[in-house]
């Protein structure tokens, strides 16, 4: 992470959008949250401005949003936050931001999805609707989408690091699962709208089911299964199977075997933020630690216990 130079504060948010937006400078300005990429500062009830501040990459994510999520968002049946205007770089602050609209809720990471039946539900209607053929020029993802193979290397690296540092307790299980998928048939369809990042901290929970996604910087085109991953991410226990049956059309058993593979990626991407978290290093956030523990839990069920309906799929 790379932190700006530059302290973001409500007063900074104020002027900024006094330079460039002035109908909505008047407008209460308060802290909504630190992301990755972004911070996020509420503008009101219903809007929110969005800052890079901790990567590089932030701005052309941003840029990427504004350009694509606005056609993509009304078909979606969950809230998102729409862009509705660009900030661009200036004295001020050097770097682009946008202004989206609030999506209420509590981050997943925070507040986990308990009502299995409604949560599968929900999430499979989100990702039919999204997972629709991307045009022509669709963005590429950053290593997200792609064949799994091309993430071999990055996978071994991941699980020497997290057995080293006894992060994990059967690490053969979790090898298991991701050989498994990477010798799997690689996606032969279109490439479709992914969002590519569907970790606990991007969707949000109320009442024990989903009722938003946010960050949608790495939207890109690609093989479905990097985001069917969120199945094992995101879902309560035994809520998996309802899962590809209310999702459509229905997956077949390549495409569940390459979204174990994925999930494997995700949590182990999670349980070393959430480990940072606990011991107070930059980046760290140790809310992302128990839901990747409980998503490994589950994935590795599929391989120790082979007559699961989950292996067979």
């Amino acid at each position: 992470m790379t932190h700006t130079e530059i302290e973001v504060t409500a007063e900074l948010v104020r002027d900024l959008l006094r330079d460039q937006h002035p109908d909505l400078a008047d407008r209460p300005v308060r802290l909504g949250a630190r992301g990755w990429d972004n911070q996020l500062w509420r503008v009101g009830d219903d809007l929110a401005v969005r800052l890079p501040w901790a990567t590089q990459s932030a701005d052309a994510l941003l840029r990427k949003e504004h350009a694509w999520l606005p056609a993509l968002a009304p078909r979606l049946p969950l809230p998102v936050p729409v862009p509705q205007r660009i900030g661009e770089p200036s004295e001020r602050f050097p770097r682009p931001w946008i202004v989206t609209t609030w999506v209420p809720g509590s981050p997943a990471d925070r507040a986990p999805a308990t009502r299995a039946a409604e949560a599968a539900d929900t999430l499979a209607a989100f990702l039919t609707a999204l997972h629709r053929p991307a045009p022509d020029g669709a963005p590429t993802g950053r290593d997200r989408g792609g064949p799994l193979t091309d993430r071999a290397e990055g996978f071994a690296q991941s699980l020497a690091s997290a057995t080293e540092s006894g992060l994990i307790p059967d690490p053969d299980a979790i090898r298991a699962v991701w050989e498994d998928a990477v010798t799997a048939p690689e996606w032969a369809g279109p490439a479709l709208w992914l969002h590519g990042d569907l970790h606990p901290a991007n969707v949000l929970t109320a009442d024990g089911t989903f009722c938003g996604v946010i960050d949608f910087g790495d939207l890109c085109a690609g093989d479905p299964a990097c985001d069917l991953a969120a199945a094992w991410i995101l879902l309560p226990d035994g809520a998996v199977d309802r899962f590809h049956a209310a999702y459509q059309p229905a997956p077949d058993p390549a495409t569940v075997r390459r979204a174990r593979g994925w999930a494997v990626l995700k949590a182990l991407a999670c349980i070393f933020i959430g480990e940072a978290g606990v011991h107070g290093r930059p980046g760290g956030k140790r809310t992302w630690g128990p839901p990747a523990h409980a998503a490994l839990r589950r994935l590795t069920a599929t391989i120790h216990c082979p007559s699961s309906s989950a292996s067979k799929k």
